[in-house]
């Protein structure tokens, strides 16, 4: 009789894991995973495309100025270690510690393409004066429309955070998402600089 008791009040208390989604299967990461494999399809194609070029061109590469993109590169690495602090913190409930870490994340993507602007704007070469200019403004612009994707993605979450509860140690797909998000663009603009700057 006791132990039909225990059973009773440990079924009542148990609460199931949060897999499912208005009433069907939570595919939401799955799906996000998938956007990025295309993404980086996409990437892929376009580095592909350039070292054909540079292998196959004579004369193909130009000299770039390294010191804003290293800069940048710094900046756009140390954010994804400043962005995971802020899932860290929500994991503990903490909403306050995940507003100060995805702000300063968001400002770091600022100024990453406050730098980047600045670079286009003392470039030496424009758009069309050569295949190698077209090919650095696309790999170059493309990658800077995804953190502008990004960062957007980030204000988002943030917007979204002020409202009591909505982020929670238990819930918080958005910010994981967003993590992801940033996560893959840091990787791909590692690629990208040591492919068009050092190289």
């Amino acid at each position: 009789m006791q132990s039909s008791t225990t059973n009773t009040t440990v079924t009542a208390n148990y609460q199931a894991a949060p897999t499912e989604h208005h009433g069907h299967p939570d595919h939401r990461m799955f799906g996000l995973v998938l956007f990025l494999v295309a993404e980086t399809m996409i990437f892929a194609g376009l580095f592909a495309a350039f070292l054909i070029y540079k292998s196959t061109i004579a004369d193909f590469s130009k000299e770039l100025e390294l010191t804003i993109p290293t800069i940048n590169t710094i900046i756009l690495v140390s954010s994804s270690f400043v962005m995971h602090k802020g899932q860290s913190a929500i994991k503990n409930d903490d909403v306050k510690g995940l507003q100060l870490w995805f702000g300063i994340t968001a400002l770091m993507g600022a100024v990453f393409l406050g730098g980047q602007v600045y670079e286009y704007a003392h470039m030496e070469f424009g758009l069309t004066e050569h295949l190698f200019g077209s090919c650095f403004y696309a790999l170059t612009g493309f990658h800077g429309l995804h953190v502008t994707a990004g960062l957007l993605f980030t204000l988002a979450v943030l917007w979204r955070s002020r409202a009591a509860g909505h982020y929670s140690g238990a819930s918080h797909f958005g910010v994981e998402a967003a993590e992801l998000y940033w996560h893959f663009v840091d990787v791909v603009w590692i690629v990208l600089f040591g492919l068009v700057y050092l190289l």
